[in-house]
């Protein structure tokens, strides 16, 4: 097998998963205007895996939330399977997400005096669905992350490498087309860092879904398919496997 992650290969025939063009996002601090993103372009396809890498600072966090409508640009269009995302208002952008986007995060922010199994139906239970089917989703997506006996086991109880897989199961639990990670073994050891790589490596394959990661960790930026770096508010595509 590979040692990549997916390739998009045929993705391109069935239209790509998310287009975004032209998008601008600045801050203002006490006494300047500061620009982070200057005119971002990015076409995703289904199923493809890509690292976005830069220096510290230079706004790939600032670019994931915009990916994941976390938040608004200044300018620039969002298409995701057609539809252009920012012409939804606030409630609907939020059922969007909560359906379409999953989140995991250097830091996992689980909630921990829940249960294993109770932090991955948060957002099935958002999205509406029946507390037994919830518990249901969530009992298979933490079995796909090795965690089956660990179900009932409390946050506080589990080491930093499992908390990172219930946020992995988490956010993965609505089986959204995207996932964006943001430095999510920013906070392991080697060996925790390792079996992460696997597993979302393991998940893309099995799930099929298009992954998005950022990070600092160039031996999991190696195993994408495809690799670009955020440069002076742009994104420059450095290479493809």
């Amino acid at each position: 097998m590979d040692e990549h992650y997916m390739d998009p290969g045929s993705a391109d025939a069935k239209g790509p998963l998310l287009i975004m063009q032209g998008v601008h996002k600045s801050f203002h601090n006490a006494t300047a205007r500061i620009e982070i993103l200057k005119g971002a372009d990015l076409k995703l396809n289904p199923g493809e895996t890509l690292a976005i890498v830069g220096p510290s600072g230079i706004g790939k966090s600032t670019l994931l939330h915009i990916l994941g409508t976390l938040d608004r640009p200044d300018k620039g269009t969002l298409v995701f399977e057609e539809k252009e995302v920012f012409n939804l208002d606030d409630a609907e952008l939020a059922a969007f997400r909560n359906q379409s986007i999953g989140f995991v995060f250097q830091f996992h922010h689980l909630l921990s005096e829940f249960t294993a199994v109770e932090n991955t139906m948060m957002p099935a239970l958002i999205h509406g669905v029946t507390r037994e089917e919830a518990r249901h989703g969530a009992e298979g997506m933490l079995e796909k992350v090795g965690l089956s006996h660990r179900l009932n086991h409390k946050i506080v109880e589990m080491s930093g490498g499992e908390q990172q897989r219930v946020a992995l199961a988490r956010a993965l639990v609505l089986k959204p087309r995207l996932l964006l990670a943001d430095e999510p073994t920013g906070n392991l050891d080697e060996k925790s860092s390792l079996q992460v790589h696997e597993l979302l490596k393991t998940l893309n394959q099995d799930l099929g879904m298009t992954l998005v990661v950022v990070t600092h960790n160039m031996r999991l930026a190696a195993k994408m398919a495809r690799r670009i770096t955020l440069s002076e508010g742009r994104l420059v595509d450095a290479d493809r496997n």
